[in-house]
């Protein structure tokens, strides 16, 4: 028994020998997405366990040869965590299994290297805090990294630069473009800021190479520019010709230059002859009817805050003075007055000549009608239609008795030229400058004839009278 016990001793020692003597897996650990990470980038583990067949493991983690924690013991053959620049170190992995109880060799250590990220910072021109109006610049500054290698005496620099694509944000709101927001690659520009611009912004760095994010942020305050106020004396409304004074009130700060506004926020108002500046006051002298409107003034200094807020709108009216009031309605009736006089003479020449007109009618075509008792005393003058006569007058016939002669008077004389060729009598051109009809005594009432006087005027080289009478 003692023979036959043996060879099964030996036999099972063997097994156990072989069993102790067995080669462990080799384990492997690889690093993604690289040995060289930035900082805030994920890194990924994996534990590869080679030549073990498909057996149920368990793994260990290890930095630089201690147990890394939190991940101690693993049923994955892999773990990811976010870098830091404290991350880094020799990181290695073993495999294990308990049924049958089983280890890996650890894996050789690999290096990771962990780096600070692509640094970024983000500034605000003009300092914080702005005023409101002003333009605010935000810029985003990604630092690029650099790389020395040198070699024996030479040493060779490298810049790396990438292409940012800039992303802007407002209290965890993405930034549009908009009237007042322009973006410029990696500048935010505000333009005119308001009350409503303040808060926190930041800017992110995207690149499709890594790193691939870098992000920072500040924070912008808005406080209100000087406030400034206008004043009018006197009071509006105010009459032509008075002398206005405008004040512009601005409370806080100094060494402000004043600017002036009528009406449109474009056009500033100009010193002239009767609008000059003093300082913080316009004068406006000799106030006109076209001064009326709304006024406004804004300070401007070279120190920030470099411009104050618009002052108060201010509607000067302008009223017509009395005295000019009393001068236009004086023009007024005065032109009246003049132009009425002016008509009424006008009206009295047309009248005065229209009666003289109508008279010299009457006249030219006037013959005394003759009746039959009174024909053979009175002779109607032969004359041209050029006679004029001014007055005619008859006296009636007179008894017998009565020694009165009857008479006409002409009282205008008219000058005739008589050739000497043609006889008196024959000549149509008669004037007449006094007629005087007599009537002689007779026994024979029928028997008695009228003696005509004629006054004939005869040009001969110069102009004289005679005047002949019969009886």
């Amino acid at each position: 028994m003692g023979s036959g016990a043996l060879p099964l001793i030996l036999l099972l020692m063997s097994f156990i020998h072989a069993g102790l003597t067995q080669e462990s897996p080799k384990a492997v650990l690889k690093v993604t997405p690289d040995e060289s990470v930035f900082s805030g980038e994920t890194v990924t583990l994996t534990c590869d366990i080679q030549g073990a067949g498909h057996i149920q493991w368990r793994f260990s983690w290890f930095r630089d040869g201690n147990t890394f924690y939190p991940y101690t013991t693993t049923t994955a053959a892999e773990i990811s965590f976010t870098a830091y620049v404290s991350s880094s170190g020799e990181y290695s992995c073993r495999g294990d299994t308990y049924n049958p109880q089983r280890s890996s060799h650890i894996s050789a250590a690999v290096t990771l290297t962990v780096s600070d990220s692509s640094r970024s910072s983000l500034t605000v021109t003009p300092d914080s805090p702005v005023f409101t109006g002003e333009t605010v610049n935000l810029k985003c500054v990604i630092e690029t990294r650099s790389y020395s290698y040198s070699y024996r005496d030479w040493i060779w620099r490298i810049d790396q630069t990438y292409n940012w694509r800039y992303e802007w944000y407002k209290d965890s709101v993405m930034l549009q473009t908009s009237g007042r927001y322009t973006v410029n690659r990696d500048t935010l520009t505000i333009r005119g800021v308001i009350t409503s611009d303040q808060g926190q912004y930041w800017c992110r760095g995207q690149r499709d190479q890594r790193p691939n994010s870098s992000r920072s942020a500040v924070n912008l305050t808005v406080t209100d520019s000087p406030r400034s106020s206008l004043t009018v004396t006197p009071d509006s409304p105010v009459f032509t010709g008075d002398t206005v004074n405008l004040t512009c009130v601005i409370e806080t700060h100094s060494n402000w230059r004043y600017e002036w506004y009528k009406d449109t926020d474009s056009v500033m108002l100009q010193t002239s002859g009767r609008y000059t500046v003093n300082r913080d006051t316009l004068t406006i002298r000799g106030v006109i009817t076209s001064d009326q409107g709304q006024y406004w003034c804004r300070g401007q200094r070279d120190q920030r805050p470099n411009s104050s807020q618009d002052s108060n709108r201010i509607h000067l009216s302008v009223n017509v003075s009395d005295s000019s009031s009393f001068l236009l309605v004086t023009a007024v009736v005065v032109g009246s007055s003049v132009f009425l006089l002016i008509f009424i003479s006008l009206l009295l020449l047309w009248r005065y000549k229209k009666n003289k007109d109508q008279q010299r009618n009457i006249n030219q075509t006037s013959v005394p009608n003759q009746s039959a008792e009174s024909q053979p005393e009175n002779f109607p003058l032969q004359s041209d239609a050029d006679h004029v006569y001014d007055d005619v007058t008859e006296v009636k016939k007179r008894h017998k008795d009565d020694p009165e002669t009857k008479e006409v008077t002409y009282s205008e004389i008219l000058w005739s030229y008589v050739d000497k060729d043609v006889s008196m009598a024959e000549s149509n051109d008669a004037t007449y400058s006094e007629v005087i009809k007599k009537v002689k005594k007779c026994k024979d009432a029928d028997a008695g004839v009228g003696d005509t006087t004629y006054a004939s005027v005869r040009k001969k080289g110069s102009l004289s009278a005679v005047k002949t009478t019969d009886g």
